[in-house]
């Protein structure tokens, strides 16, 4: 299942009775304010959920399946990562494992 920002502003209003227009407009302002901080290279710490933060991987060769003989230089370039709060892994944890698929 998968949890969409509809959903969630669904889920806050019929928790608050607050108009679903206006928790979109938190939550979108919420979202909008995180990603502007991230943009500029900014850590975004929300206490007890997680840790957002711009990390640089480097440069490095990769190859293409299709034609492994080939060397494909990928650059280094800037990517967002999240490191979930105590309590939210701790969650996480709980979860059932799937079984493997079958092939």
């Amino acid at each position: 299942m998968t949890l969409t920002k509809r959903d969630l502003v669904v889920r806050i209003s019929q928790a608050t009775n607050l108009k679903q227009e206006d928790v979109l407009n938190v939550v979108q302002r919420t979202l909008d304010n995180i990603a502007e901080a991230l943009a500029k290279g900014d850590k975004v710490e929300l206490r007890n959920f997680g840790v957002f933060e711009v990390k640089i991987r480097k440069a490095r060769v990769g190859r293409n399946p299709n034609r492994p003989e080939t060397d494909v230089p990928i650059p280094a370039r800037a990517v967002v990562k999240f490191k979930p709060g105590k309590e939210m892994a701790a969650e996480v944890l709980r979860l059932p494992l799937a079984p493997p698929p079958t092939l």
